[in-house]
């Protein structure tokens, strides 16, 4: 009999989706019987609850559970400690996968003899919106996520610091301990420096892909990329280092057009170093907003671009100025 994979999906709200993701794990070419799935509820608002209570009735394999801290980190350790598989699948409810998505991640730990193992994501927007497509190819794009090789593609398999969501080997939260639960965000970023710390391996497949519902809208981008940015600061209230240095970028850019801009009304000097700084981003931003025009034929997606790669940084950046401060001066 093949291992057990216990697939726990924490959710919040998402009747849109939910039923959809249960449908990808029910179509694997992996035997049901070798799986459960754990949905992990946090006070859904919605249907969400109700939609997996009705598949839970035709499947036995999926269970729901209720997260009353409604938070992620707490979600997914009420679920490792549910599971009974040799290994953890974690899964967002608002993602789709392909049907060897778990055949191929049981396949790929034991071969390469990995702790973690993950696939690429395809990112495509919640609506389709001229402006949901942009955000899309922005979070898809080197010159939006930087190092994120798993938004970016590669064509090995590669070791890797982190992967989305993650199929682990149950030992691994013996031996590294669980989700950091006063990490609201980036606390799988954590677990996995944590892991490679330890000496676990951590695997990343180009031939493993899952499809990623992103937001559609720039408020929804800019509240969730100030929130990213926060918590990779404020997180080290609580861990010894949860972010990757390349997470502190978007930081220095934002210092860099605070300090720079207000130099420059006083320093001749200061305002042709910032001038020249910025003009460089900008041509940057050009070059990598010209391909998603072309990609996407309007001339419009060309200005939502610009606009859009600035979004991601600034906001991010002043998300991480905004974990300083909050770091310095305490209080909730």
């Amino acid at each position: 009999m093949l291992p057990v994979v216990s697939v726990v999906i924490p959710a919040r709200n998402e009747e849109q989706f939910i039923g959809k993701c249960l449908d990808g794990f029910l179509n694997q070419d992996y035997p049901l019987d070798s799986m459960e799935i754990i949905v992990v509820d946090g006070m859904s608002e919605d249907r969400t609850s109700k939609v997996v209570e009705e598949y839970s009735k035709k499947f036995p394999l999926i269970r729901l559970i209720k997260n009353p801290r409604r938070t992620t980190p707490v979600a997914l350790n009420l679920g490792i400690k549910e599971a009974k598989g040799k290994y953890i699948l974690f899964s967002g409810a608002h993602s789709e996968i392909p049907k060897d998505y778990v055949s191929k991640f049981v396949k790929y730990i034991t071969e390469y003899n990995a702790d973690n193992v993950g696939g690429l994501v395809l990112t495509v927007p919640r609506r389709d919106t001229l402006k949901g497509k942009v955000i899309a190819e922005i979070l898809s794009s080197k010159f939006g996520v930087g190092g994120a090789k798993f938004r970016t593609g590669i064509d090995q398999p590669e070791e890797v610091d982190t992967v989305p969501f993650g199929f682990y080997r149950r030992d691994v939260f013996e031996k590294v301990g669980y989700f950091n639960e006063k990490l609201v965000r980036n606390q799988d970023i954590e677990l996995n420096l944590r892991l490679k710390r330890a000496g676990g391996k951590i695997m990343l497949f180009p031939d493993v892909v899952l499809t990623y519902f992103s937001r559609s809208t720039f408020k929804e981008f800019w509240k969730n990329n100030f929130g990213n940015g926060f918590w990779v600061i404020y997180g080290s209230k609580f861990s010894k280092l949860p972010f990757s240095l390349r997470h502190l970028v978007p930081l220095l850019f934002v210092i860099f057009l605070l300090a720079g801009g207000v130099l420059s009304l006083f320093s001749h000097h200061a305002r042709n170093i910032f001038i020249a700084v910025f003009g460089l981003y900008m041509m940057l931003d050009i070059l990598y907003s010209i391909p998603i025009s072309k990609k996407l034929k309007s001339l419009k997606a060309f200005f939502l671009a610009l606009f859009g790669f600035l979004s991601l940084h600034i906001s991010y950046g002043l998300g991480s100025l905004a974990g300083i401060f909050k770091l310095i001066v305490g209080g909730k």
